[in-house]
């Protein structure tokens, strides 16, 4: 899980990646990274900072459990769209301390 989270923390902050992810995805800021959410592939920019939270970590490890750690192209995340919506709004206010997933996404 720290190998994923350092690599994509690689990608947000390298320039060079950087420079790239603007290029075909302008909407992508310096420190950030595109992620796909649930069923329906929703896409969020979500800041790098936000990996290293322990709600994030778990949403990763989940990932890594349904895509696998070499997942090629996009990130992936399997959880409803709504309940990611939830912990980004609890991440942005800060107030993640009694976050929690479900066991199992429905």
């Amino acid at each position: 899980m720290k190998q994923l989270i350092r690599r994509l923390s690689r990608v947000a902050d390298s320039s060079d990646a950087s420079k790239s992810l603007r290029r075909s995805s302008p909407d992508v800021p310096q420190g950030h990274l595109p992620v796909y959410v649930g069923d329906e592939m929703e896409r969020f920019v979500v800041s790098a900072d936000m990996l290293s939270r322990p709600i994030f970590v778990e949403l990763l490890r989940r990932s890594a459990a349904e895509y696998g750690y070499e997942q090629a192209g996009v990130l992936r995340i399997p959880c409803p769209v709504s309940l990611f919506r939830r912990v980004l709004r609890a991440l942005r206010d800060g107030d993640d301390g009694g976050l929690s997933l479900p066991d199992e996404f429905s």
